[in-house]
């Protein structure tokens, strides 16, 4: 395999790897998990979405010896102070549990009403060209909504079906999957990061 034109996602989520696969062909890019590298998940120490995406980028390129794209991401509520935050997969603990990070999530903003329930998702995505590169690229995005006090809708995962899009009038639940890239954090982030690459590759 080529090393020229290969890039190593870090993350072992097949529906990851095959979206971000897709939108890199145009950039004559093929994307492979880092599963095929045999690299493992890095333990994510840093306080902040970027540095824990930037950790699992370098984790993959080292091993890999090859570039790498790794995202963080997770939910920020206003009344929280932030929380969950970094935290926002194993909110409720050990296993994860999309049921009882959300069932946490609405026991701790009871009381809460309107627009004091405001939150949003946040993307950060890291784009090295090495293990050691000292001008990584990256992007944030976000996307502003607030918390139901019930879910809504059987689509998504996490806390889509208590984050609601006042604009749309829906949960990101009830979004089929196409609007729901075009419109989420992950999505223009993701656009914002393809923007950037090709902006920096030689014609």
């Amino acid at each position: 395999m080529s090393r020229d034109n290969v890039l190593v996602l870090a993350s072992g989520n097949p529906g990851k790897n095959r979206e971000f696969g897709q939108l890199f062909e145009s950039l004559g890019r093929r994307v492979r998990p880092q599963s095929e590298f045999g690299v493992a998940d890095v333990e994510e120490t840093g306080l902040t979405f970027v540095e824990n995406a930037l950790l699992k980028a370098r984790a993959a390129s080292r091993a890999s010896g090859m570039p790498a794209l790794a995202d963080d991401s997770g939910l920020e509520v206003d009344a929280l102070a932030g929380q969950p935050g970094i935290y926002s997969a194993r909110y409720a603990g050990e296993p994860k549990s999309d049921a009882r990070n959300n069932a946490k999530l609405l026991e701790a903003l009871a009381g809460f009403s309107g627009s004091a329930r405001s939150a949003r998702y946040w993307c950060a995505l890291v784009y090295l060209r090495h293990a050691d590169d000292p001008v990584p690229l990256i992007v944030q995005r976000s996307w502003e909504g607030q918390i139901l006090e019930q879910p809504r809708g059987e689509g998504g995962f996490g806390y889509d079906p208590l984050f609601w899009l006042p604009s749309l009038g829906r949960s990101v639940a009830e979004l089929d999957a196409e609007e729901k890239n075009r419109l989420s954090h992950r999505g223009r982030a993701l656009d914002a990061m393809l923007a950037a690459l090709r902006e920096a590759t030689p014609h």
